[in-house]
């Protein structure tokens, strides 16, 4: 009996330890709670660039000389430095055919989407023997094995090429033509129907997306555009794809700050109401950071923000949208010194970071052939077509990058902070500080005993003289600089400096605490 009972504990621990060493290998989601805490570091990228080969670089990838474009197996090499960076999830612009008619760029803009259940050819390597869908799969597996999650794109519109193939799916204006959204020529707008009335072969098409990328294994979906569906048909699909994975995230292109839809034609649904129906973020306003001339802007920004996603029953969070794929590189706005304000921001507010491909370098995407007539085009557009100063989503173009060491530096260390102080981003209270100098922003985190305090001066052209005042604060506190240029002077209640022009001050407090 006895000698059974061994073999029977025997045999337990051999099954236990066969399970656990599976299951070391299994990737187990958890984006959306890592999100809701605050906690994604995420950066951007388009494939089709990401790992480019421009070899003789004139900054076109060119086939006929035996260059590469960027594609999910050659991305796989750059998967260890991006993890080196602090970055845990990535955002991959849309992997959807692209349209060939009516086109915008060289190769096609990611966003005007000719199939919703197929792989782009484009970033599919033509040097494997694997499938498309092996090759995705392979990319977003080893980005697992290097604990960095993946998001993807839904396109909010369909190529002119789709809408050939399938008017039905699509809106059509008074004259009986299919409608052009705000001023995005290469796309058509899609009639996914009204609240009480879904349009269902477009909410069809949208759930065979949903299928085929959580077939690939990735983590969750950015909703291009989310305002111009209705609620009802977000609220079905996200549903839907929570059936299969609770913790699958969706991200909604949204903000406060719009309030038009794309078209006449066109529904739009504002930011609170896609919360409601399920998605778990959206962008805020941050992007307006560029136009901001007083701190005052900023933080009642972040105070709206917080107050807008406290509203609901469960958990929200917002990305650090100061910088995306369609604002012009802040190096083109105000220098290298805003480039770090984004970085800190993102580092220190209750918020989950966000950066795009080229971003950390200082990448001013500035191309020398923009706009200029072609050598050879895949679409039937004959121009290189990029907007000034964003990453280039409508050609074969080369790997993101700048020259910036000492950016980068400093966005390797920002990203290792936020996980540091990640117990207080989580628990701890936003507090605006009062400031004497308009220009000056200035708030604390604080929590368990310690505090982060950040000072920051929006004027980009002149030094200021500024007084922040900090409740409790006393000489005696431990004041450990994390980012100075400029002496702090700390005296009872305050804390005195000079803020040189775009500067920003970051200190973290061992001894305080902020109620």
């Amino acid at each position: 009996m006895l000698v059974l009972k061994r073999l029977v504990l025997s045999l337990a621990i051999l099954i236990f330890t066969i399970q656990y060493a599976y299951s070391a290998d299994v990737w187990v989601n958890d984006l959306r709670k890592m999100f809701l805490k605050h906690s994604a570091i995420i950066y951007e990228i388009n494939l089709r660039t990401f790992a480019a080969q421009d070899i003789n670089k004139n900054g076109i990838i060119e086939f006929d000389e035996g260059e590469e474009s960027g594609t999910f197996l050659n991305a796989i090499t750059k998967l260890d430095e991006i993890r080196q960076k602090g970055i845990n999830t990535l955002h991959i612009m849309p992997i959807t055919p692209v349209g060939k008619t009516k086109a915008l760029g060289t190769a096609g803009s990611l966003y005007a989407a000719s199939s919703f259940n197929t792989l782009n050819p484009q970033i599919v390597s033509s040097q494997s023997a694997l499938s498309g869908e092996a090759q995705a799969k392979k990319f977003i597996n080893e980005a697992h094995k290097r604990n960095i999650r993946i998001i993807v794109d839904l396109p909010s519109c369909g190529s002119y090429d789709l809408y050939m193939k399938r008017p039905e799916f699509f809106t059509k204006d008074k004259s009986g033509q299919p409608v052009v959204p705000a001023d995005w020529t290469d796309v058509r707008l899609f009639n996914a129907g009204s609240e009480t009335s879904v349009n269902r072969d477009v909410y069809n098409l949208y759930k065979e997306f949903v299928d085929m990328v959580m077939e690939l294994g990735a983590d969750g979906i950015r909703a291009d555009v989310a305002t111009n569906k209705p609620a009802k048909f977000w609220k079905d699909l996200i549903s839907y794809s929570r059936s299969k994975d609770p913790q699958f995230l969706w991200l909604a292109e949204a903000s406060e700050s719009w309030n038009e839809p794309v078209s006449e034609y066109a529904v739009f649904t504002p930011y609170n109401k896609l919360l409601e129906a399920g998605f778990d973020g959206y962008y805020g306003s941050f992007f307006n950071l560029k136009n901001y001339k007083t701190g005052k802007e900023l933080i009642n920004q972040i105070l709206q923000t917080n107050s807008n996603i406290s509203k609901f029953a469960d958990p929200k969070s917002v990305i650090g949208s100061f910088t995306t794929h369609d604002e012009m590189s802040p190096v083109l706005i105000n220098g290298n010194k805003f480039s770090e304000m984004i970085i800190w921001l993102n580092a220190t507010l209750p918020l989950n970071s966000y950066f795009v491909d080229g971003f950390d370098t200082g990448d001013n995407y500035i191309y020398m052939w923009a706009n200029k007539e072609a050598f050879k085009t895949y679409t039937d557009d004959d121009y290189y077509f990029v907007h000034r100063g964003k990453i280039d989503i409508f050609n074969f173009s080369r790997q993101p990058g700048g020259k910036n060491d000492r950016l980068l530096e400093t966005f390797i260390f920002a990203n290792g902070f936020k996980r540091e102080i990640s117990p207080i981003i989580n628990n701890g209270q936003f507090i605006p500080l009062k400031s004497t100098s308009p220009s000056v922003f200035a708030y604390a985190l604080s929590y368990g005993g310690k505090t982060v305090i950040v000072m920051g001066n929006l004027n980009f052209r002149k030094n200021t003289d500024t007084t922040v005042y900090v409740p409790k604060l006393e000489k005696e506190n431990i004041i450990i600089p994390v980012k100075i240029d400029s002496i702090p002077v700390s005296e009872h209640n305050t804390i005195k400096t000079t803020l040189k022009a775009g500067e920003t001050i970051v200190l973290f407090v061992n001894d305080l605490e902020i109620k």
